[in-house]
């Protein structure tokens, strides 16, 4: 390929005048053999503008990242496009070098395409990238040694997070490269250049990525575990370059030397934590972690004392380094071996290291007054958590005030002297709060703190609300939350901290202290029963004032704040339901369109859209009020549907869900579409989210469904789509039970959809099945067709067999019928054992035109009804923990539960026949298809009044036991039906009606159709 003309084409695509045309010819000529060998020649080519190059480099990493590996032709595709292997060979060939002598811009994105190589081509394609990183870790020339080691560290990341059994290939690499990387290591650490830290700092990050989830003994043997141990303590040790201190504390942190050690001291922690800390490791390690802590703990200890030291004396030390050791200290005060090093130490650190990090700082000040929203984001922050010094050190102080003798002691005593001094500095006394806050489980626990609680509340916690001092509020705030469990000794110290507390939150002027004094009230509310009382007469006030810093903030934690409210004083927000709907709504909004991909915008976003579905879940029973609701709530469906902001699709169909629970209005008929659509464009992977609202669109009002005939296609094409793709067996159990649901739903309504929805789960069982539960799932369907309507099923498969192979020895309804029979004990749950036995029941009762099928399995029909009922009534009891005799139809607890399950939207839980109880089986059991058992087996006249032939076949070869459960069966359903006689005659004052009869067809869901 012409390199000059690519490079016309790759200089034409940074010209916004020629983009478009550019762009359009690289997509012609991208597939072509030979252009992305041509391309990375491009790339390397010294005389060529760095933009042409950068433009170029991305090209190449974007069409190795989507089209190096070979993919599967789908049946009736075009053949998808990937990188020949003839190019592939190339490249291969040429990346390491390229890597080697790229400069930085470019060989960052190269590096990004050697990743994606290994991935699929290491080490079946390209052992040789092993071969020419040890040639350059080799050679002297130190100017090969960055690359190399680059390349090394994305082969070590490859497998970073693999299996032992599955990182074979890498050990072996390992085995030639890990001495070369250790030699070049030792003979780097003397010099202190910036270059070679920063290949130091290489080497630390190959050896951690190597070793933090699985450490390899046969390849790193005890020896050379301490080799590298000692090289991680030494850049823990040695001090940084004079230079660095001239540098500004906010920029320190990203200097090289700093990095080294961050990297060191991540290698120590997590060497520690993982492998060395016996007690707390897995098996294999038991040994070794034994042999770490008696060797390693007297070494890495004092270096990290010193570092600690350093801290003291006001030496700069980089956060992350500081959190890393407190860490590691953290871990060692668990165990006497290495606690007895500690111990001369630990309150020192509390005093001296610990406390001063615990207090509010001038950095915390400076933010909290030049920008309020971004301390809170901070101070709230969970991610900040993981790297934060501050949370170490409140980790480390809990841990040795919980786990050592006298710590605590020491701890309240040094914390009462600040707290009583009167010349203490306010963030020296910030920090004897944060202390005490930290500590507040551990002081509850014991009596002689946990009498003194409330004295210590109103001594040194309620005065700090009057602070003049924003810090000290919000601190007073965050106490109370600690402290939100304490046992009061008198109720008027309760109704103070919830005054203080709401005071704080409607009337303070600065916004940190009010985020902090919602969580405390939440907190209170949820530890406290008698503070809801207090907190009532303000609640709109409350509620209105929580939903302004909601939006201010946009603070995740205040969502869950809202709900605890919502749920809480249900009653006396009604009035407000629609404000506080609008609110969230808009919020919800104003947070999507500043959204800039942060995890933090899209936590928030979605507390929001939950806080939202709690309002309606609480208001679920004032129709009224979900009128209300209703629009605005479509407003954020709408949003996110039409926008397809597809990370929010689970709330916005759980919200669907509340919005058609009860009953569903012309503009929710309109969301079934805007569903179907979405299902269309890009929500095949939202099919089970989508699965509890399609649920209540086809039962909560069937004639509605049933009046379109666009929502049963919809349904259908929803379940063919997942049927016939490659969703996976999960989705395609919900798309069985979908077609279920709509059968049983519609009996007698759908006569023309039956045979599609038949043929479609029969041709899914012709493909492979690899669970039992998707094979039941689609029999389930067939059995609801069949219970719908008998003949119309046979007719159906009768047709599916002259249409497939109308000469084959087993017929189609013959194979069905028996893989049922076989099926039986698949079939679990209430549900599916119910419409198993309805379908039993449905093909017995045939009289006439009885399938051949059925004749042959006849022997095997009474024995699986007896095994399911068996196990009908083992689930009763399991749902109701109660005897089998105290289920009733109407047993309100019962329905409660089964609907709680759907409530939960869990997988096959959808309250389809709560009507259908036990009772109504054994009933429909013993008269609709074997006349005269309902009186007892032993009735010789009944039986013959019925079919004494058929009769026979079916009981001729029962055992023993079999008849005995078929008899108990028969019991009961005397017994079933002398209870409702009795209740009959008592309902009616007296009377005796005559007997009806037993229904032989049943409304699954509620109000029979048509009225």
């Amino acid at each position: 390929m012409d390199t000059r003309k690519l490079q016309d084409v790759l200089r034409a695509t940074i010209d916004p005048n020629q983009r478009q045309q550019a762009e359009e010819q690289l997509t012609q000529i991208h597939k072509i053999i030979g252009f992305a060998p041509s391309l990375l020649q491009v790339i390397m080519l010294n005389d060529i503008d760095m933009p042409v190059r950068q433009a170029g480099v991305i090209y190449l990493k974007n069409l190795i990242t989507q089209n190096w590996a070979d993919r599967e032709v789908e049946p009736g595709q075009p053949l998808p496009f990937s990188i020949h292997e003839q190019d592939r060979a190339m490249i291969r060939d040429a990346i390491v070098d390229a890597v080697i002598l790229a400069p930085d811009l470019i060989r960052v994105q190269l590096a990004v395409c050697v990743s994606n190589i290994v991935k699929h081509d290491f080490p079946a394609r390209w052992t040789q990238i092993v071969d020419k990183i040890s040639i350059y870790l080799q050679n002297p020339d130190a100017s090969g040694w960055s690359g190399a080691l680059l390349c090394l560290y994305q082969l070590v990341k490859n497998f970073e997070y693999k299996k032992p059994e599955d990182r074979g290939p890498l050990n072996e690499a390992m085995n030639l490269l890990f001495p070369m990387m250790y030699q070049l290591c030792v003979r780097l650490l003397p010099d202190q250049s910036e270059q070679s830290v920063m290949l130091q700092k290489q080497i630390l990050k190959i050896y951690f990525a190597l070793t933090q989830y699985s450490l390899p003994l046969n390849l790193i043997s005890r020896e050379v575990f301490s080799q590298w141990m000692e090289i991680a303590r030494a850049v823990a040790d040695r001090p940084v370059p004079e230079q660095t201190n001239s540098v500004d504390e906010d920029d320190r942190v990203d200097l090289p030397w700093w990095k080294c050690k961050k990297w060191a001291l991540h290698i120590l922690y997590r060497m520690f934590e993982r492998y060395g800390s016996p007690g707390n490791v897995s098996h294999e390690y038991r040994e070794f972690s034994e042999w770490y802590l008696k060797t390693f703990s007297a070494g890495i200890l004092e270096v990290l004392l010193k570092v600690l030291d350093q801290y003291r004396r006001k030496i700069y030390v980089s956060p992350r380094v500081l959190q890393q050791t407190i860490n590691y200290i953290n871990q060692g005060v668990s165990h006497a071996f290495s606690w007895k090093f500690l111990k001369p130490h630990m309150f020192a650190i509390v005093q001296d290291v610990l406390f001063p990090l615990l207090s509010y700082s001038q950095a915390d000040e400076e933010l909290w007054n030049s920008d309020p929203y971004e301390y809170i984001r901070v101070k709230f922050d969970i991610f900040e958590d993981f790297i934060s010094p501050v949370t170490a050190a409140q980790t480390l102080l809990h841990s040795c005030c919980k786990k050592r003798k006298d710590m605590l002691q020491k701890t309240m005593h040094f914390v009462m002297q600040v707290l009583t001094s009167p010349n203490a500095d306010p963030r020296q006394k910030d920090g004897a709060l944060h202390m005490v806050g930290t500590l507040a489980d551990v002081l509850l626990k014991k009596k002689l703190y946990k009498e003194q609680m409330d004295n210590m509340l109103c001594q040194y916690v309620f005065p700090e609300f009057a602070s003049p001092r924003g810090h000290m509020r919000a601190r007073a705030c965050w106490v109370l939350h600690y402290f939100s469990e304490i046992k009061f000794k008198q109720e008027a110290i309760l109704a103070e901290a919830v005054r203080l507390t709401t005071n704080a939150l409607l009337t303070d002027q600065d916004l940190p202290v009010k985020v902090e004094a919602a969580i405390a009230l939440q907190m209170l509310l949820n530890a406290q029963e008698k503070a809801q009382k207090y907190v009532e007469p303000q609640i709109k006030q409350i509620t209105l004032e929580l939903l302004t810093i909601i939006r201010e903030t946009e603070n995740d934690d205040l969502t869950s704040v809202m709900q605890k409210i919502v749920c809480t004083y249900t009653e006396q927000l009604m009035p407000i339901a629609f404000e506080i709907c609008q609110h969230l709504a808009t919020t919800f909004s104003q947070v999507l369109e500043t959204d800039e991909g942060s995890d933090e915008k899209a936590i928030t976003a979605m507390g929001l859209l939950n806080t939202i579905e709690t309002l309606l879940t609480v208001m679920e029973d004032q129709p009224e009020i979900m009128a209300q609701l209703q629009p605005t709530v479509l407003s954020v469906v709408g949003h996110i549907f039409t926008q397809s902001v597809m990370e929010f699709y689970e709330e916005a169909l759980s919200l669907v869900y509340d919005l058609t629970s009860k009953s569903i209005s012309p503009d929710m008929w309109k969301v079934l579409e805007l569903m179907y659509q979405v299902f269309q464009k890009d929500g095949i992977d939202y099919f089970t989210d989508m699965m509890p609202a399609l649920h209540n669109y086809v039962t909560v009002d069937t004639p509605a469904f049933l009046s379109n005939e666009n929502h049963i296609l919809a349904m259908f094409n929803m379940c063919k789509a997942i049927l016939t793709g490659d969703a996976g067996e999960d989705p395609e159990c919900h798309a069985a039970k979908l077609l279920e649901v709509v059968i049983l739903q519609c009996k007698g309504h759908i006569d023309q959809c039956i045979p599609s929805f038949v043929e479609l789960v029969l041709q899914r069982l012709t493909r492979e099945v690899k669970t039992s539960e998707l094979r039941t799932m689609c029999l389930q369907v067939v059995i609801a067709a069949l219970y719908y309507n008998p003949t119309l099923l046979f007719d159906t498969l009768e047709k599916l067999q002259m249409a497939v192979s109308p000469a084959t020895n087993e017929s189609i309804t013959s194979h069905f019928i028996k893989q049922w029979i076989h099926d039986t004990d698949c079939f679990l749950g209430l549900h599916d054992r119910k419409l198993c036995v309805l379908g039993l029941c449905t093909l017995l009762s045939a009289t006439g035109n009885r399938p051949v099928a059925v004749n042959e399995c006849a022997a095997q029909v009474i024995p699986s009804l007896i095994l399911l009922f068996d196990g009908l009534k083992r689930a009763y009891a399991e749902v109701l923990s109660s005897d089998e005799d105290d289920i009733d139809e109407s047993n309100q607890e019962y329905l409660e539960l089964l609907q709680e399950k759907v409530a939960n939207k869990a997988p096959n839980a959808f309250n389809i026949t709560a009507s259908i109880q036990v009772r109504c089986l054994i009933n429909l059991l013993g008269s609709a298809f074997l006349p005269g058992l309902l009186i007892g087996v032993g009735c010789e006249d009944h039986i013959q009044a019925g079919d004494p032939g058929w009769y026979q076949v079916l009981t001729g070869n029962l055992t023993t036991e079999q008849q005995k459960a078929l008899q108990e069966v028969m019991l009961l359903a005397d017994q079933r039906k002398a209870a409702a006689e009795s209740k009959r005659i008592e309902q009616s004052g007296g009377y005796v009606f005559n007997q009806q009869t037993v229904p032989t067809s049943f409304n699954f869901g509620g109000a029979p159709l048509g009225r």
